[in-house]
């Protein structure tokens, strides 16, 4: 008999998730429909918005900064931030670019060499943060600076331009009909799922993210936590890097200027709270979408790019303003 309750419940479970899920999320979630619908619905992009072809256009666009909130995610729950995604991309795609243009090296060697310059910074963020109580705005502010200086002096200013095909594929190439950057997208998504809610490391970012003093009163070493997330950012933020620097045919020093801000939008519209202790990787891709597909219609909309920015900024205020309101009332 308790064996047939155990099966009833855990056949349940599934359907529990999913509804809690939506729950939590109905408020995105319709943004997110009203969103699609006006740009399916309104008649300067009706013809454009649904077609296959803009749709994967769309999702393509959004990998790199879907990689990027992945990190970002666990940051912020950390009641963190991380200024020096950006510039990460920037520097990982030049000497990435640089390893085969330059040095004529194979394609799985520059991306390892672009993947452990994110490891390389994400784990001196890490290393800082954890072991000083200088705040993470600070020094990912002056990570930031240093790479995207360094992406500067390595190429003089000037795009490392790269024409193979090989290295086209990673960033603009397809398999079947799936952009590769897509797939890589899912799989980075998987990876962090099963991160965040199935391992012990998951379980103790949001413990620290919630209440640091308790977590070190429950034997959490905070430090190897905020270690491993910040550099678990670093390396999300080199593959960011790698896929923008294919997709563009060049490592471009500029590249990733205001990526962090994207990924940080993705995040708390996906309501993740800037206070830290809360936040799921299913609220990040819902936001990623979300601005996305926002970026795309004022696109379609050819809306100014200047405008564009206003138009990001004030869905963060709102964003981070309903984050305000729900923990005003929590602690009320």
């Amino acid at each position: 008999m308790a064996k047939e309750t155990t099966k009833k419940v855990g056949s349940a479970g599934s359907p529990n998730k999913v509804m809690s899920f939506l729950k939590e999320n109905m408020g995105i979630i319709a943004a997110l429909l009203v969103l699609s619908i006006f740009l399916a619905v309104f008649p300067a992009t009706r013809g454009s918005f649904l077609t296959s072809k803009n749709i994967f256009n769309v999702l393509r666009q959004i990998s790199t900064n879907m990689l990027l909130a992945c990190g970002m995610t666990m940051v912020i729950i950390l009641g963190g931030i991380d200024l020096s995604v950006g510039s990460i991309i920037a520097l990982s795609g030049v000497v990435a670019a640089g390893c085969v243009s330059r040095y004529n090296l194979p394609i799985a060697v520059a991306l390892i060499v672009g993947v452990l310059i994110g490891l390389v910074i994400g784990v001196f963020n890490g290393f800082v943060i954890s072991r000083t109580t200088i705040p993470p705005f600070i020094v990912t502010l002056a990570t930031m600076n240093i790479a995207r200086g360094l992406a500067k002096v390595y190429t003089g200013g000037s795009p490392v331009r790269v024409v193979t095909k090989e290295w086209q594929f990673i960033g603009a190439g397809y398999v079947g009909f799936v952009p590769v950057p897509v797939i890589i997208m899912v799989i980075v998504l998987i990876i962090t799922g099963l991160i965040m809610n199935k391992t012990k490391m998951g379980r103790h970012i949001y413990a620290v993210g919630g209440n640091a003093q308790a977590a070190v009163f429950s034997g959490i070493k905070v430090s190897r936590v905020k270690f491993f997330v910040h550099a678990f950012s670093g390396v999300m933020a080199g593959l960011a890097g790698i896929i923008l620097a294919s997709r563009m045919y060049s490592g471009q020093p500029t590249a990733g200027e205001g990526a962090e801000m994207d990924a940080i939008a993705a995040v708390v519209v996906g309501g993740t709270s800037m206070s830290g202790g809360s936040g799921k990787i299913g609220g990040t891709i819902i936001g990623a979408l979300i601005i996305g597909i926002l970026n795309n219609g004022l696109n379609l909309l050819n809306v100014n790019s200047f405008w564009q920015d206003v138009v990001k900024g004030i869905v963060i205020l709102l964003a981070v303003f309903i984050d305000y309101i729900k923990n005003s009332k929590a602690n009320s």
